[in-house]
């Protein structure tokens, strides 16, 4: 069962939540929070799969309250999906930077939600190529923003390195499999070794990863 908590500050868009979510057989709405401290809160006591984490909410926003739950190492098996009406600004950075594992806006369809609970809740980030190269576009976008490459990047191989240029730049273990004429099994083990190997929660901040250490620009894959 995948135990999810629900955090916006609407009373309204919680109901239309959890009456999708909650339809589902193998989805539990197990707690609802109207503000980014209350949901720390629920996440602390209640130890759910997933977070709905929306961003304009008051006393604490979703954001920081983000950055705080993916920061405890107590919540290291909760994941947050953040929700927001905003699908063109800079909360998809300010998202995934604070360590959500997935980023949706509020008009996504119901399908889409609970696929996005589902990959999320199993470990795997909901990071689609659209949103991939909003992403970068925005970064490149940053004025005097410099790539940082990351020491921790030295303990990659080659092939590695590679695979990592292309989670970057969105695309999926099938795809990455695809280009690199390697079998999808492999591809993913490439990847889960990169994770592990750069101590990372998620393919999420493996994208963050590769576009802020200067691997990903603007048309790199084109």
């Amino acid at each position: 069962m995948i135990r999810v908590v629900l955090a916006d500050d609407q009373t309204l868009v919680r109901a239309g939540f959890r009456s999708i979510l909650s339809d589902e057989e193998d989805i539990e709405v197990v707690g609802e929070a109207g503000d980014g401290e209350r949901a720390i809160g629920l996440a602390r006591e209640l130890r759910p799969d997933v977070v709905l984490m929306d961003i304009r909410m008051p006393v604490l926003d979703g954001l920081e309250a983000t950055r705080r739950i993916t920061a405890d190492a107590r919540l290291e098996g909760v994941r947050v999906v953040v929700l927001t009406t905003f699908d063109a600004d800079d909360h998809v950075y300010g998202a995934l930077r604070a360590g959500a594992s997935g980023f949706l806006v509020k008009d996504t369809e119901p399908m889409e939600l609970l696929h996005a609970v589902r990959v999320v809740a199993r470990g795997d980030a909901l990071i689609s190529p659209a949103v991939t190269r909003r992403l970068i576009a925005e970064f490149a976008g940053l004025a005097g923003r410099q790539p940082d490459p990351s020491p921790r990047l030295n303990a990659l191989t080659e092939r590695e390195r590679e695979v990592l240029g292309l989670v970057g730049a969105g695309l999926s273990n099938d795809e990455i499999a695809g280009r690199l004429v390697l079998s999808p099994a492999t591809a993913k083990t490439h990847v889960s070794r990169i994770m592990t190997k750069l101590a990372v929660r998620d393919r999420a901040q493996l994208v963050i990863l590769a576009y802020e250490s200067g691997m990903i620009t603007p048309g790199w894959l084109a």
